[in-house]
């Protein structure tokens, strides 16, 4: 319920703070007092629009807040979830108004949207006045009043599940189609694809490998290389040329055709190191021969390591993908192949679950549309009971189900459930809001309000001047079923009606003052001798009599 409303610098208020109860709170003071200020601050901070004239004169900014205290299982709290805030022992909604017109708004100090402000309020507040009705005035909320009032919470649920079931299996029947679509659509593409790789059977890690493999045989190739080179330089390069072992043997014949001693005694040392040069160079060139024929790579396999290399990295770049990633790929291919392949029969079986689950909705439906009408029947007539005393004994009300479209089925069931009233006889029945004036909707409300309290989802009512244009005993009326329905719910009611304001638990006064130059209204919690004097004042006028007085202590009495 609401628990307070904190109002600073609108219109004439500088500052107010008021405190709610439970049961019902009525609201009287003189015309232009400020009545309708303390209902434009509350709308302010249910999300209602903000305008510049709403600050007061010389202030950059007013503010409204007002604090709810919704029980557990609330609405309220899985909307705080869905915004991301988290649910507190007080709901405070906050508003912000600057001089230029332009507002801010909070929940529990949280900055949320407007729209997010407005969402949070009408699980809390229903604002039911001669101009702007919001809660029952929505044809939107008729089909959950009326389920309410129905007691058929269970059939409804089980629609709400049999449509999310329903929803689910077209959602998993669109996207098979829509793969298969796509598939097909790929379907050249996929099989050639699929048929090159598989020819390429790239392996994991491959490329690494042959690379590694390629690092090798080129550094074999290298090896080669230098002791060919090696092995030329001891060799013959062509019938001219010479080498060191032709050198060695040419030299050891030059000294062995002189006599022995002809060069002196070291002729024979040199013959015989001429000799060992000639061993010495003739093992070198054996020893480079054999390396040079260990370490001589096979051409063919470089070759081929380069052609195998290419083909992994053309095919990688044709499908835009890492080599390392090829053989995934050709798996994710295969499997899309195989998809396709196997999408029709998926497709064939998941049409047969969605048309099964739409047949479980349109019974589950088709069950509560049934119960519908039979709680509708029960509704026009308890709403028949209460309209004569509320003066609207000419009005009639209809609550119509009717059929939506397969397009606007929902959670909510397959048909529309609509209030519909006609004030005078022989009229066609349409919306409340077009039909019935100012004063007659506000007690057509009223007339709701009394036999939907038990199922109302909103804790708090609000009424402005729901008695407007009537007395006597039709205010009476309108007072003792406001009491009856603030015995379930809390009744915030603003009215001229004494007959009215004795039936309220908490009674709040609200009048204008000048001082220095500025009105200013305040608004006073009365006291019982406090409260009577106000009712004998809304009796009598401007003088109260002892007349007025007795009076106001009968009505009192009588509503106690």
């Amino acid at each position: 319920m609401l628990a307070s409303l904190a109002i600073r610098d609108v219109v004439l208020i500088e500052r107010l703070d008021l405190s709610f109860g439970p049961g019902l709170s009525v609201l009287t003071g003189e015309t232009g007092a400020g009545k309708s200020i303390l209902l434009d601050s509350l709308g302010l901070a249910l999300g209602q629009r903000a305008e510049a004239g709403l600050v007061r004169a010389g202030q950059a900014q007013a503010s409204v807040a007002a604090v709810f205290t919704p029980p557990a299982g609330h609405p309220a709290h899985a909307l705080l979830a869905e915004l991301g805030l988290e649910a507190e022992d007080a709901l405070v909604l906050r508003r912000v108004v600057q001089a230029d017109g332009r507002s801010r708004a909070f929940v529990n100090d949280h900055p949320v949207g407007v729209a997010a402000l407005k969402r949070l309020a009408a699980t809390l507040v229903e604002v039911q006045g001669q101009h702007d009705q919001v809660g029952l005035a929505d044809p939107a909320t008729h089909g959950a009043l009326l389920d309410a009032f129905g007691g058929l919470d269970a059939p409804r649920g089980e629609a709400a599940t049999a449509f999310r079931a329903w929803r689910a299996a077209e959602a998993a029947l669109r996207e098979a189609e829509e793969a298969v679509a796509a598939a097909l659509r790929d379907e050249e593409w996929l099989r050639h694809a699929v048929e090159e790789l598989a020819k390429l059977a790239p392996e994991e890690g491959e490329e690494e490998t042959l690379a590694q493999e390629r690092q090798h045989l080129q550094a074999a190739e290298r090896r080669t290389e230098a002791l060919a080179g090696a092995l030329a330089e001891l060799q013959p390069r062509d019938r001219r040329g010479s080498n060191p072992a032709a050198a060695l043997r040419n030299a050891a014949r030059a000294l062995e055709r002189l006599p022995p001693g002809a060069v002196g005694e070291g002729q024979e040392a040199v013959l015989a190191a001429l000799g060992l040069a000639q061993d010495a160079v003739a093992e070198a060139e054996q020893l480079l021969e054999r390396l040079a024929q260990d370490a001589l790579p096979d051409p063919r396999r470089l070759e081929a390591l380069d052609d195998r290399l290419y083909a992994l990295r053309a095919a990688a770049r044709k499908h835009g993908v890492p080599v390392v990633e090829l053989p995934a790929l050709l798996e994710t291919l295969r499997g899309r192949l195989a998809a396709l392949d196997a999408g029709t029969d998926r497709v064939s079986a998941l049409n047969l679950a969605a048309r099964a689950a739409r047949e479980t909705y349109v019974a589950a439906a088709t069950a509560l549309t049934a119960l519908r009408r039979e709680a509708a029947a029960a509704l026009e007539a308890a709403l028949a009971q209460e309209l004569p005393p509320l003066k609207l004994d000419r009005a009639r009300v209809v609550v119509e189900v009717a059929p939506r479209e397969e397009s606007a089925w929902g959670a909510d069931g397959a048909d529309r459930v609509t209030l519909l009233v006609a004030t005078n006889p022989g009229q066609t029945p349409g919306a409340l809001v077009k039909i019935a004036s100012g004063g007659e909707l506000s007690r057509l409300m009223l007339a709701l309000k009394v036999v939907l309290a038990r199922g109302s989802p909103v804790p708090t009512l609000v009424f402005d001047e729901v008695d407007a244009g009537i007395g006597g005993a039709t205010a009476a009326a309108v007072g003792e079923r406001l009491q009856r329905v603030a015995e379930r719910l809390q009744v915030l009611v603003v009215t001229h009606s004494p007959q009215v304001a004795a039936r309220g638990t908490r009674h709040l006064q609200v009048a204008k003052s000048v001082a220095g130059g500025r009105a200013e209204t305040r608004v006073t919690p009365l006291a019982p001798e406090e409260r009577r004097e106000e009712i004998a004042r809304m009796l009598a006028g401007e003088t109260v009599t002892e007349a007025a007085r007795a009076a106001a202590e009968s009505l009192l009495r009588g509503a106690a």
